[in-house]
């Protein structure tokens, strides 16, 4: 696999077309009620996904890289 689709996580646009995005870029997900994820640089796009299963996909990027087991170490 590509270094590069590993920071990737699959969302879907509201027409039904798959893409993929660097979660580290996700700056906010809410639902309005489409789900609308806000980036890092302030470029907003609508997704299929619930806020909730967009935050699963995060935090699971983020833990298959580490982040959060280090994160959870920190507070101990």
């Amino acid at each position: 696999m590509p270094t590069l689709l590993l920071s990737m996580i699959t969302l879907t646009k509201l027409n039904g077309q798959s893409f993929t995005y660097n979660a580290i870029y996700i700056e906010q997900v809410q639902s309005n009620p489409d789900t609308t994820i806000t980036t890092a640089r302030g470029r907003t796009f609508l997704v299929l996904e619930s806020e909730e299963e967009v935050a699963l996909k995060v935090t699971d990027y983020f833990r298959s890289i580490g982040l959060i087991q280090a994160a959870d170490k920190a507070g101990e």
